[in-house]
């Protein structure tokens, strides 16, 4: 049972927000999913996909390292919408099964290439400490370039607002997320 009315139709909205839905399914084809929960805000869903289309159009990240950069986040915050939103997009962008699976059970970073151990270790350290070690940040950006971690970094950010909307609206999870079980509160890195 969902926690609110979803706004996914444009005759649930007034006249005056009528610009914002038409904004929306511009970038994403519909609403659905967050933002038919932020909607509920006026003026809050359309930020965020402003947000959302800078990351995914404009930026450095691979989409490769962006959907890694989703599913580590996913994880973290226990976001199986988000997880089941992503993983076919991981799958297609070149993530591997192993990779997708090491993220999935919070496991062991050893057996990752050294680029993509890189980039869940900097969620799992951001999330975990709101912080991420001078060697990890120094390592980034000598492969990447300072724009490429400031990318990474908004799309953590972005990907983890999302996840408390998911979360606390309980949007039902599709597909592959079934997989996708909390983790323990604890967590050390």
């Amino acid at each position: 049972m969902s926690r609110f009315e979803a706004i996914t139709d444009k005759s649930q909205v007034g006249e005056d927000r009528y610009e914002e839905f038409d904004a929306i399914v511009a970038v994403l084809g519909r609403v659905g999913g967050p933002f038919s929960a932020m909607f509920h805000s006026p003026g809050l869903a359309q930020k965020v996909c402003e947000a959302g289309a800078h990351i995914r159009l404009r930026s450095t990240l691979t989409m490769g390292e962006r959907e890694l950069i989703i599913l580590a986040v996913a994880r973290e915050k226990d976001g199986a919408y988000e997880w089941s939103s992503h993983v076919g997009n991981a799958r297609n962008n070149g993530v591997s099964e192993s990779t997708i699976e090491t993220v999935r059970d919070n496991g062991d970073l050893s057996g990752l290439e050294e680029h993509e151990a890189d980039i869940v270790e900097f969620v799992r350290q951001l999330l975990r400490t709101n912080r991420v070690t001078d060697e990890l940040y120094n390592r980034l950006v000598e492969r990447k370039g300072i724009r490429w971690v400031v990318e990474l970094t908004g799309t953590i950010g972005q990907y983890q607002y999302i996840a408390a909307i998911n979360n606390v609206f309980e949007l039902e999870p599709h597909g592959d997320a079934a997989d996708l079980l909390p983790i323990p509160a604890a967590n050390p890195i």
